[in-house]
């Protein structure tokens, strides 16, 4: 199949977690696609869809209407593939590989919190997973240091940078101030949020505004709470 032939449906909810990675990654490889809401795409709420679904969760990516693709990283290797941006040297495969896994285990507690915690809870969430953000953040501003690329493999982003990317960016939610202890990965974010189609999305991907009180995002003009169900 090629890439300029493919119908891509994004399936996914309201709130900035997992479909944000593949959102960058195809708008920096200029790959179409649709991002339809769970309810909107199945017709039901997801609590009445949840247990036909692959693994019974989303993100999902539909290819020409008949090809379901679940997890985040494997729709993220398609979307590689697809590109004709996968590493063919096999170490440097595994090492792009170690750093996607990295950041996917930034998800918990990560993105459940700014997405969804309010009040005290968010409080004690956010402070009880500080060192581990940390000690992941150290590691990661470890890996940019020891090489002289702008991102982790080389000088081309790829999907483990813009996994990595996504958790970073969102953790400024949690604490705007974190990311600078880490000038190496503040720069990361910088050369990623540079990328001319990386910048037309982050202007015009909803906004996720009152983290930690009542967290919505704006959808074409209207605030909207997250979650997993049409309001």
């Amino acid at each position: 199949m090629e890439n300029s032939k493919m119908k891509i449906d994004l399936i996914y909810f309201k709130m900035r977690a997992l479909a944000e990675a593949p959102q960058l990654l195809m708008h920096y490889l200029n790959i179409k696609y649709n991002y339809i809401m769970s309810w909107d795409y199945f017709g039901k709420e997801w609590q009445e869809v949840k247990a036909q679904i692959p693994f019974k969760q989303l993100p999902m990516i539909v290819v020409n209407d008949k090809h379901d693709i679940c997890q985040s990283i494997a729709i993220l290797n398609f979307i590689e593939n697809i590109a004709g941006l996968k590493l063919k040297e096999p170490i440097q495969d595994a090492k792009a590989s170690a750093i996607l896994q990295s950041a996917q285990e930034l998800f918990l507690p990560l993105n459940p919190t700014v997405n969804f915690a309010v009040g005290d809870d968010f409080i004690k969430k956010r402070d009880n997973m500080m060192p581990f953000l940390q000690t992941r953040f150290e590691e990661l501003e470890k890996i940019l240091k020891s090489n002289e690329h702008i991102f982790f493999i080389d000088n081309e982003p790829r999907a483990c940078d813009f996994a990595t990317f996504h958790h970073l960016d969102l953790s400024r939610e949690l604490d705007a101030n974190l990311i600078k202890k880490y000038p190496r990965l503040e720069q990361f974010l910088e050369d990623i949020n540079s990328l001319s189609q990386i910048e037309n999305y982050l202007n015009s991907r909803p906004e996720l505004i009152d983290v930690g009180i009542e967290p919505k995002l704006v959808i074409d003009g209207t605030a909207q709470p997250t979650g997993t169900q049409k309001t």
